[in-house]
């Protein structure tokens, strides 16, 4: 008898069934029928029947200083292997756990499958697997195969321990991950917020700047309306003009008539005609003094003045043109901040940026510059406005810059008057300040 030569002996029905399942897994693995396992034969094994690309655990565990394995060395082996002790409970805990096969709990059960028993699982016994497992399914039993086989040859599986520098990371980056969405949540709504704010100011400015037209807009009347008051009044100085020489004329032919009177009587009639148009056309000639003041204006003053309206008008335009360039650059920029809100990295960029600060120190820039505009064309509205009242005669309306140099100037040629084309330069303050802020458009001479 083969089991008693053996050390331990086989005695039970169990152990004689575990014995000729381990032959025939040692006669698999002894591939060339020498009667022991070498290190090149379980290598391969375990590559290729077991599929274990990286086997050196497997096989150093196998072997340990042992180079040639026989089928008694294999038996002493699991004879001694804890597999081998395996209660009924362990073996289930095993085909759950590491098996992942639950559903054959009651099979085994009902067969009172134990440790001893794995062996004849390790070979895929047919009969044994089919008739007293009821394991149908092809797929399940050579995986059960694999998995007993392994127990069988190396003994219990081992869970690796806990690796708690993995679990410290990954906690530090659920943390660190929770953190950024946080802080990417916050940043985008403080750029919304501040985009928002942005946002009305650049109304605002839009607005200031619509007022600012309508300003321009009253100005372009209020001068039309001046010319429209000037000519009126120019046709009625004429008007009276023409009424005080007809008088005039009519005074002269009476007391022409009266003179050449023969009697007494036609004399005194016309001496009083004559005194009736006389009164007429002092009274005419008090209105016409009233309307020219008690001085004369010289003739060239009006187109001094002139020149000085043309010259701050040109100041004016460059000013304008500055302040349109501001507001201009700052459109363009709020432009360019509201298409880099459309994705969420832009907005992170923009909230991180000094973007924001820099859009809204120009347009602030811009509203004062508008501002400063709008009082400045106010100022100068009501200070000419106030001088052609005083002076009587128009400057706002008048033959243009390059006349009224090139007929004041005649004697000095000179004399360069600014283009509104220039390169405009910041003006810090209104008209009043022109003189310190800007150089000086016609240069001073001697005399």
């Amino acid at each position: 008898d083969p089991c008693s030569s053996l050390s331990p002996p086989c005695f039970t029905e169990e152990d004689r069934f575990s014995l000729e399942a381990l032959r025939m897994i040692h006669k698999q693995m002894d591939d060339d029928k020498d009667g022991g396992i070498e290190v090149d034969e379980s290598d391969e094994f375990l590559r290729e029947d077991m599929q274990y690309k990286d086997a050196s655990n497997k096989h150093s565990h196998l072997h340990r200083e042992d180079k040639h394995i026989t089928i008694e060395d294999l038996w002493r082996r699991w004879k001694t292997s804890e597999v081998h002790n395996w209660t009924q409970e362990d073996t289930l805990q095993w085909l759950s756990e590491f098996v992942e096969l639950p559903q054959y709990e009651k099979n085994f059960r009902d067969s009172n499958v134990n440790g001893t028993t794995l062996p004849r699982i390790a070979v895929n016994e047919h009969a044994f697997m089919i008739s007293h497992l009821k394991i149908i399914d092809r797929s399940h039993r050579q995986k059960l195969q694999l998995k007993a086989l392994d127990v069988v040859l190396f003994g219990p599986l081992t869970r690796p321990p806990h690796n708690w520098m993995k679990d410290f990371i990954l906690t530090v980056s659920i943390v660190i991950g929770f953190g950024g969405c946080w802080f990417a949540y916050t940043q985008n709504r403080t750029s919304r917020e501040h985009i928002t704010k942005m946002m009305k100011d650049l109304e605002s400015l839009q607005t200031a700047e619509q007022s600012l037209l309508d300003l321009q807009e009253r100005l372009e009347k209020a001068q039309e309306e001046n010319r429209n008051v000037a000519v009126e009044k120019q046709n009625l100085e004429r008007k009276m003009m023409d009424e005080i020489n007809d008088a005039k004329r009519e005074a002269h032919r009476l007391r022409e008539l009266r003179e050449g009177a023969e009697c007494e009587l036609s004399r005194l009639k016309y001496a009083e005609e004559e005194l009736v148009q006389v009164r007429m056309a002092l009274k005419k000639a008090e209105k016409e003094f009233e309307l020219r003041s008690n001085w004369s204006v010289p003739e060239a003053l009006q187109k001094w003045l002139q020149l000085t309206h043309e010259v701050e008008v040109q100041y004016y335009n460059i000013k304008r043109q500055h302040a349109e360039m501001q507001l201009a650059i700052a459109k363009d920029e709020a432009e360019k901040i509201k298409k880099k809100r459309s994705t969420v990295f832009g907005t992170l960029h923009v909230a991180h940026s000094s973007s924001l600060d820099e859009v809204d120190h120009k347009i602030l820039e811009a509203k004062k510059a508008l501002s400063e505009l709008t009082t400045c064309l106010r100022e100068r509205l009501y200070r000419w406005q106030q001088i052609e009242k005083i002076c009587g005669f128009q400057i706002a309306h008048n033959s243009g810059l390059p006349s009224l140099t090139s007929s004041l100037y005649s004697d000095h040629s000179w004399v360069v008057m600014p283009r509104v084309s220039i390169p405009p330069y910041p003006i810090a303050g209104g008209v009043d300040d022109l003189d310190e802020d800007t150089p000086p458009i016609v240069s001073q001479f001697h005399g």
